[in-house]
């Protein structure tokens, strides 16, 4: 078993308690997460399949893992047209497991290639964490202050990361099924939101 395979994630991040446990959607077998970078898609993501008793696959991860290098490393030394051809590789890979949720690249959905696998993949849902730029742009600028290994080469011109963003905003919401706000909730507090609206589906 390699480590992209969602089952390698930690019993604390994968496996729930009992008392906290949500039954997922039955007609579902893929929960995908999107937004901008900072939405908190890999932070919820863990929180959402401990929830409900899934496994959680990051996109990144499993992209650095199929390639042996980290995502500043493929943008550093094949450029992004390169970067985005390997990360759609991964990401029919990563639609190839069952009972998962998965967190996207924040430019994943840019490239049609990849709307169009998320869209084919049958029992696939894709749901939009949103929050504001200037909230987004914090959270990247505080994580990568934490751990330098995060930095994100996109964000080292902040009127340019604006754009990206002002761009990618519509693709996000065409694509998703369901829109989740984010700025103004923690990461459990926009669980609770997200499968309270998933129950309504």
């Amino acid at each position: 078993m390699t480590s992209t395979e969602p089952q390698t994630e930690s019993p604390t991040e994968s496996k729930p308690q009992i008392e906290t446990m949500t039954e997922a959607p039955t007609h579902l077998k893929r929960l995908v997460l999107t937004g901008f970078m900072g939405a908190g898609k890999s932070t919820i993501g863990r929180l959402l399949a401990a929830r409900i008793g899934w496994n959680f696959l990051d996109l990144d991860a499993h992209l650095e893992s199929r390639t042996n290098a980290t995502i500043p490393q493929l943008f550093e030394q094949h450029g992004e047209a390169r970067f985005r051809r390997l990360e759609s590789t991964a990401l029919a890979s990563a639609l190839g497991y069952s009972n998962i949720v998965l967190a996207l690249g924040g430019g994943t959905p840019e490239d049609l290639t990849n709307r169009l696998l998320l869209e084919q993949t049958p029992d696939t849902f894709t749901i939009f964490l949103d929050a504001h730029f200037p909230t987004l742009y914090d959270r990247c600028m505080l994580q990568d202050l934490g751990d330098p290994a995060l930095a994100r080469p996109v964000l080292r011109d902040p009127a340019a990361a604006q754009l990206r963003f002002e761009r990618r905003h519509p693709l996000y919401r065409r694509m998703a099924g369901l829109t989740i706000p984010t700025s103004d909730q923690s990461p459990a507090q926009t669980v609770d939101a997200l499968l309270l609206a998933l129950a309504k589906k």
